[in-house]
């Protein structure tokens, strides 16, 4: 909702070449409360007036020397780049008023004025502009929101990453396919293999691994289910065994799509 002190704010500017029209509606607006009120009897400086001012409304008069209304609207549509010309024309002609709004105009008031018609189409002209630049400013803010939130996840990805690895022997990521996408630690030397997936489906043929240990990591990453202190274990070439224990999770993009898994593993008993 807006405030009263919100539409008694807005900066309006009066364009007519007539001055009764120009005091008249001064004297309006001053009576109703509206504290940023200017006025101009020269079309051809309305452009430059609002790219300094940026003005809520703009009233204007069609039928001007010089440069009329319709010349006047295309030049403010070169400078406002949010597509909303916030202009209520003036006009005695009502042949006018279809093409005043085809050429961008968003309300019109006719000649002689009503003066409560007049109140009545300022005040909702307003309240429509105030609400579109409050929704404009709304998601400006989200996308400034958005663009420090996702900054600050990459940090925090970055420091768990830094902190996994420096707390296991290997870390390692799959995307949705298991198929390995990072992998950083002695994975080579530790498992004997080169990058060996415990429960994916582009595994190497490497013997001497638990198959039941193994079938049921595969269910587990099946499932989409995080898994703790899952423990693996290999029997080499030499009789000895080797035991190793991985932790993963499931990882979601922004829309809750599965994208892979990952986690950290490190070796529990060493070679005999």
């Amino acid at each position: 909702m807006l405030a009263p002190a919100e539409f008694l704010n807005a900066a309006i500017l009066i364009v007519d070449d007539q001055e009764s029209n120009v005091t008249l509606l001064e004297q309006l607006l001053g009576e109703s409360g509206y504290t940023r009120v200017s006025s101009t009897m020269l079309p051809q400086q309305v452009c430059a007036l609002h790219r300094e001012h940026r003005y809520d409304l703009i009233l204007l008069d069609l039928q001007m020397p010089v440069m009329d209304g319709f010349e006047v609207m295309e030049g403010l549509k070169s400078i406002d780049d949010d597509a909303y010309l916030p202009v209520i024309v003036l006009t005695a002609q009502p042949g006018h008023k279809l093409r005043a709004l085809q050429a961008g105009a968003k309300d019109f008031i006719g000649k002689p004025f009503d003066l409560l018609e007049v109140k009545t189409r300022i005040h909702n002209m307003l309240e429509v502009r105030l609400l579109y630049k409050m929704l404009e400013n709304y998601n400006r803010n989200l996308e400034q929101t958005v663009r420090e939130r996702t900054a600050e996840l990459r940090d925090s990805e970055a420091r768990y990453r830094s902190l996994t690895e420096l707390a296991s022997d290997w870390y390692w990521e799959q995307d949705e396919t298991g198929r390995f996408t990072k992998v950083s630690g002695p994975v080579l030397e530790m498992l004997g293999i080169q990058i060996a997936d415990f429960g994916g489906a582009n595994d190497y043929a490497v013997s001497g691994w638990n198959e039941s240990e193994r079938a049921l990591l595969r269910a587990n990453i099946a499932s989409r289910q995080p898994f703790l202190d899952f423990t693996l274990s290999r029997v080499t070439a030499d009789g000895s065994t080797r035991k190793f224990q991985v932790s993963g999770e499931p990882m979601f993009d922004h829309i809750c799509r599965f994208t892979g898994y990952r986690g950290i593993g490190v070796e529990l008993i060493s070679r005999n």
